[in-house]
């Protein structure tokens, strides 16, 4: 079985994160299959609306660490940043429906989304700096422009968890339900934003994002080259040794 299942009805093409048993952690093949549908669906013309959702228990762990550690290279031409740059990009409305924990990637990827729907059980969270690393998908740039700068660093630099209700407050999602209704208010959305004309949705969103667009696309290539470089560093491969030790990283004896 497939780990993003694809349906599409209604002119609404559905993506449903369906790797549960491993809490939804992203792998290169599934980057490189959202990247491509997403591709196909800016060129079919039938496909309106695009919705990103999971189980109404777990959204995205973030990277699958082991497959992430196992990918050839890190780079502009990784699978993860060819995703985030065509989510960026992409010209119709997107709509992410959020449950349980989204961290990392799973977080930041929001970001790139035009409504996002939680349940009160989402627990959002950015835990880069905790891993050895730095931001992705532009959030440096973004997290500060939505939240101030000071709520940003505390979400970027202590990367601690924050609830569906912090996130409503602060503009990161649209509406906070109970879990087992955030799938149907997504697709709820899409069917009233498929009922209207198309051309009018992709010109508001190019008019909203065109101003800034091209930063976004070079600060998710500058994020990516720092990223790359810190993951060869020794504080990340502590971090991820420690992980997949299921031990307490230890970073006292690091310098800069």
């Amino acid at each position: 079985m497939s780990d993003v299942l694809i349906h599409f009805e209604d002119a609404v093409l559905t993506h449903t994160l369906n790797r549960a048993h491993k809490k939804n952690a992203f792998t290169q093949e599934m980057y490189v299959g959202l990247a491509q549908s997403l591709r196909d669906a800016q060129d079919r013309s039938e496909v309106r609306v695009v919705i990103i959702q999971a189980h109404e228990t777990i959204f995205s762990a973030g990277n699958d660490i082991a497959d992430f550690l196992s990918a050839e290279g890190f780079g502009l031409d990784s699978p993860v940043i060819d995703f985030l740059q065509t989510l960026a990009s992409f010209q119709k409305p997107v709509i992410a429906s959020v449950c349980g924990p989204a961290v990392g990637i799973g977080s930041s990827m929001l970001l790139h989304c035009d409504l996002v729907v939680a349940g009160d059980n989402a627990a959002f969270s950015l835990p880069f700096v905790n891993l050895g690393l730095c931001p992705e998908a532009a959030s440096s740039l973004l997290l500060p422009q939505l939240m101030g700068y000071h709520r940003a660093a505390e979400a970027l630099l202590l990367g601690e968890p924050f609830m569906a209700e912090a996130a409503l407050e602060v503009g990161w999602v649209n509406k906070v339900v109970v879990p087992s209704e955030a799938n149907m208010v997504a697709k709820a959305w899409a069917l009233k934003l498929a009922a209207k004309p198309l051309e009018a949705l992709i010109q508001t969103k190019a008019l909203m994002k065109s101003p800034q667009a091209l930063a976004v696309k070079a600060v998710i290539e500058q994020e990516a080259m720092v990223f790359a470089r810190m993951l060869k560093e020794a504080p990340a491969q502590e971090a991820f040794s420690a992980f997949l030790e299921h031990r307490k990283p230890d970073f006292s004896k690091q310098r800069t």
